[in-house]
């Protein structure tokens, strides 16, 4: 479950432009109350730049990753904010005192159903709001179309529904669950579409795209990937790609009273 900042960083154009703005509206006025913001998994930065863009600045951030050299890179652009090399998967030892909204970004589909609930129950106990950006669906579409792309997202999505450390991950899935877990527990829930929109314009992005696609479709037992990716790889300054996300807002009942 690791990731390079070169990916990080060639995606977060493509992040930016994908989250949806009411949520990320909503979630940074929460954000703005004072208190801190835990980010989980969170790389680089990139949802306290995205809270930044919103006009959110100057938020006091809590990163946890497991990754130093992310970590790292964070530290860099937020010299003021405490960095956290943790286990992502302990979800009782996640530091939520004086924390006023627990933020994730592309993370929620490489988590199990059991690290989600023990995650919302949590947060439920706490009565802090939960923002989770960029969470995968599913929905993959090329214009102009090939044979192979129903068939390579099949085995794409079944590649994303397996074990990436924690046990079986919520993949597509993510935030279907994520939206009926928090609602079960009584928390006010939104789930809007957020997906990347790549155009030729984005060739860089759309190939190394495609590149982790084809490796996860093959490594699923996709016998087809390289004609598929070397078309692919010939159209990227031509063609389009939408990736489907959806991100959610989770606010608990007692919030504000």
């Amino acid at each position: 479950m690791a990731f390079s900042v070169d990916w990080l960083a060639l995606r977060e154009p493509a992040d930016m432009a994908a989250r949806d703005r009411d949520l990320l509206g909503q979630a940074a006025t929460i954000a703005a109350g004072g208190l801190a913001v835990l980010d989980l998994g969170s790389g680089t930065g990139s949802t306290a730049r995205a809270f930044d863009a919103a006009g959110a600045p100057d938020l006091k951030w809590r990163f946890v990753d497991n990754d130093p050299a992310l970590l790292k890179v964070a530290r860099e652009s937020f010299s003021d904010s405490a960095q956290i090399l943790g286990d992502l998967g302990d979800i009782d030892a996640l530091p939520l005192d004086g924390v006023g909204l627990v933020t994730a970004s592309a993370l929620l589909d490489l988590m199990p159903h059991h690290w989600l609930s023990a995650l919302a129950h949590r947060l439920r106990a706490a009565h802090i709001p939960f923002y989770a950006a960029l969470n995968y669906d599913g929905n993959l579409l090329w214009t102009p179309n090939h044979p192979q792309d129903a068939s390579i997202t099949d085995a794409f999505n079944a590649h994303q529904r397996g074990d990436k450390g924690l046990g079986r991950a919520l993949g597509p899935d993510s935030g279907v669950q994520a939206a009926a877990q928090f609602d079960a527990l009584g928390f006010d829930v939104s789930l809007k579409n957020s997906p990347w929109r790549i155009g030729p314009g984005q060739a860089a992005l759309h190939s190394a795209l495609l590149d982790g696609i084809g490796a996860a479709a093959g490594e699923a037992g996709h016998r087809g990937v390289p004609e598929w990716t070397a078309a692919r790889h010939a159209g990227v300054h031509h063609s389009l790609c939408e990736v489907g996300h959806t991100d959610l807002l989770a606010i608990p009942p007692e919030y504000g009273s």
